[in-house]
């Protein structure tokens, strides 16, 4: 009688199972054992290739991270980067929004997520900006990018007029907002990142100018 066939694991298989899983059911539902059962193998099969579950997840971070552009960072086109790399970022969220919750945390040790970071920072610093103003820059296109990825707006309105018809008199089309979602959240995020870029080129002329200034004296 032939002996039962065993899987065969590798680390991507494992990788993309994971990523399956938790794209299907969120990081909540997610874990070694759901993982070794979809797999069929034994949980402990898992751990010869993963230490634990944050390593498993850490490593599904770096494939997500892999499709994030900072090669604009390399040019003097300070915005420019920060626009392909926001919009590049955003994109690989939204392929994945339930993973997150898990990368909000920081990159932590993971070496794709601390090389994007790396890249950033000194693409900025390198264009002029301070160290602490480039650190905050970062920090704030994470945000943007953050929040449009873990909420829809639009998609948060009911779809019946008889809602808002008497008791919200400024709400009296919110019941499109539905169907139009992924159109107004795609608007949306432009938006904000827009007017983020916009408000840093102000400061950035104003940082210029008192450079300038300082060198005068």
């Amino acid at each position: 009688m032939a002996r039962p066939r065993i899987p065969l694991l590798s680390k991507p298989i494992i990788r993309d199972t994971a990523l399956k899983l938790v794209d299907e059911h969120g990081l909540t539902d997610f874990s070694m054992r759901k993982l070794a059962t979809v797999l069929g193998v034994q949980a402990p099969s898992l751990y010869s290739h993963y230490a634990n579950k944050d390593e498993l997840l850490d490593d599904v971070a770096n494939v997500i991270m892999e499709s994030v552009d900072v090669s604009g960072f390399d040019s003097d086109d300070w915005r420019g980067a920060l626009c392909t790399w926001a919009r590049s970022y955003h994109a690989a969220l939204g392929k994945h929004p339930n993973i997150v919750p898990y990368l909000a945390y920081g990159p932590s040790v993971r070496p794709i997520a601390l090389d994007r970071a790396n890249a950033i920072h000194g693409g900025l610093v390198r264009a002029g900006w301070p160290q602490r103003t480039a650190t905050l820059i970062g920090a704030s296109v994470k945000y943007v990018v953050m929040g449009a990825a873990t909420a829809t707006f639009s998609g948060g309105f009911v779809d019946d007029p008889a809602i808002y018809a008497e008791r919200y008199p400024h709400l009296t089309r919110a019941h499109l907002l539905r169907e139009r979602a992924t159109e107004i959240d795609g608007a949306s995020f432009e938006l904000a990142l827009e007017s983020l870029l916009d408000g840093l080129e102000a400061k950035y002329a104003l940082l210029q100018i008192t450079s300038e200034l300082s060198l005068e004296n």
